[in-house]
């Protein structure tokens, strides 16, 4: 068997790991690499394989950088399934019609600085490769095993992530050998409220892991509801904004679920909270579609409160007319909007009519990748550029990690103990993650393996 470690490899985004073995060739998720906007084009305008002799993707969720690139792999020749669950079906159609308009911005910006005599830029996709590449989505249940292929078996366990999102365990046989292989995708943490902890699985043979926060340990996921109220107590004080940059898949249903416990438990301050992503309002209502997802707690809340996503003083933004008005606004209020990582989308409108404000407060709630203006503001930069013009920060920053979607040290311990409770793991592989974090995290992994994780780099083969 052999892995092509195409994304995710020393770095975070971009997720895609090809596995040949025989004629079998079977790609773990298809990624867009995330980042400045010509080193990203750069990356993701190529595949180091042939998307036309792949026979299947396997999807463990529908983040962009672990989905994103699947519309250019269709146009590039794929036309096998793509396997994942039914919720990240639903999720990846939303989420993937999203980016091909930004596909269409990206290369509408980078050819206003096309050299004289270059190629003309085009958009990495177009919306047919997305409708096209959408009816190939081959829907599974958990705890499934599909065998559509002679010389493979897979089978979908939660891993607690976000909506959908699951651990991936391949049955592969080989000379008359089953091999297992187990993908982690993204693992989510335990006790996060509204998703299910992740799943433990047996042993195997070959493990891929993320290792995004391999050495980090998370505080609580309950600090949080006392941290919101704190800085939204102190907006209403000083009659400041709060702006929350989230992921509209995921983060903005989480904070949504906290403020509306809060509501409900009569904590949360007297100040009108704005949801401004249009794209989390579409996907809110995927939520809502699957609440048999949702963990033992929300289940409960459910019974009593039939829409955890709503709540008096809570206004979803639709308009860009709304959106601007929020800008103007007058008093204290919240607004959570997208990106995640503060490099496009509404809340690049926002931060720009807050920084320089020492009343406000910029709330990061997830993680922040290198060279993105999320990163610069966590690491409180006195000056970045918004929109290519300069703007200093006064606003308060405020870091919460406890709402990561992705497991810590403890976590992965906890998981890792979990293989190794039965027939432990041969060879590992630890991906989508920081050097410092892989790093970290190979020294835990190490005492359940029969051999020392490797850190692939980008474009690493191995035989295995």
């Amino acid at each position: 068997m052999k892995i092509t470690f195409c994304g995710a490899a020393g770095e975070v985004t971009g997720s895609q790991h090809l596995i040949e073995c025989g004629k079998l060739r079977v790609l773990l998720d298809c990624g867009l690499f995330q980042g400045h906007r010509a080193e990203s084009r750069r990356k993701n305008e190529t595949f180091f394989h042939d998307p036309s002799n792949l026979d299947a993707v396997i999807l463990s969720h529908a983040h962009i950088d672990h989905c994103g690139s699947l519309p250019r792999l269709y146009s590039k020749g794929f036309r096998g399934p793509v396997f994942c669950t039914d919720a990240t079906a639903d999720v990846a159609e939303i989420m993937l019609l999203d980016s091909v308009h930004i596909q269409e911005e990206d290369a509408r910006h980078l050819e206003k600085h096309r050299p004289q005599g270059a190629p003309r830029i085009e958009p990495l996709y177009r919306e047919k490769d997305v409708r096209g590449v959408i009816q190939q989505f081959d829907p599974q249940d958990y705890g499934e095993w599909t065998e559509d292929y002679p010389d493979l078996r897979l089978r979908f366990r939660d891993a607690g992530h976000i909506l959908g999102s699951a651990i991936c365990e391949l049955e592969i046989q080989e000379k008359g050998e089953t091999r297992r292989l187990v993908f982690t995708g993204d693992l989510g943490r335990r006790g996060l409220p509204l998703l299910c902890d992740p799943e433990l699985v047996g042993g195997c043979d070959i493990l891929i892991s993320e290792s995004t926060y391999g050495n980090r340990v998370h505080p609580p996921a309950q600090d949080i509801k006392i941290e919101l109220a704190r800085i939204i107590e102190h907006a209403a004080a000083t009659g400041g904004r709060v702006v929350i940059p989230a992921f509209s898949l995921g983060r903005t249903q989480q904070i949504v679920y906290f403020l509306n416990e809060m509501k409900n438990e009569k904590t949360l301050p007297a100040v009108p909270v704005f949801v401004d992503s249009p794209l989390s309002n579409r996907l809110t209502a995927v939520f809502r579609r699957h609440t048999k997802l949702f963990d033992e707690a929300a289940q409960k809340s459910l019974l009593n409160d039939k829409d955890p996503f709503s709540f008096a003083g809570l206004t979803y933004i639709a308009t860009q007319e709304e959106s601007m008005e929020l800008n103007h606004r007058e008093g204290p209020f919240v607004v959570i909007a997208a990106s995640g990582m503060c490099e496009s989308g509404r809340v690049l409108h926002h931060l720009k009519h807050s920084v320089e404000n020492p009343n406000n407060t910029i709330a990061i709630v997830g993680f922040q990748a290198e060279h993105t203006l999320g990163r610069r503001i966590v690491e409180k930069q006195p000056y970045f550029k918004i929109f290519d013009r300069d703007y200093k920060l006064h606003a308060h920053v405020e870091i919460f990690d406890g709402l990561s979607g992705h497991a810590d040290v403890n976590d992965f311990k906890w998981w890792y103990e979990g293989l190794a409770s039965q027939t432990g793991v041969g060879q590992a592989f630890l991906v989508h993650g920081e050097p410092a974090a892989s790093q970290a995290l190979a020294g835990v992994l190490k005492d359940y393996c029969d051999e020392d994780p490797i850190l692939p780099k980008l474009h690493d083969a191995f035989e295995v």
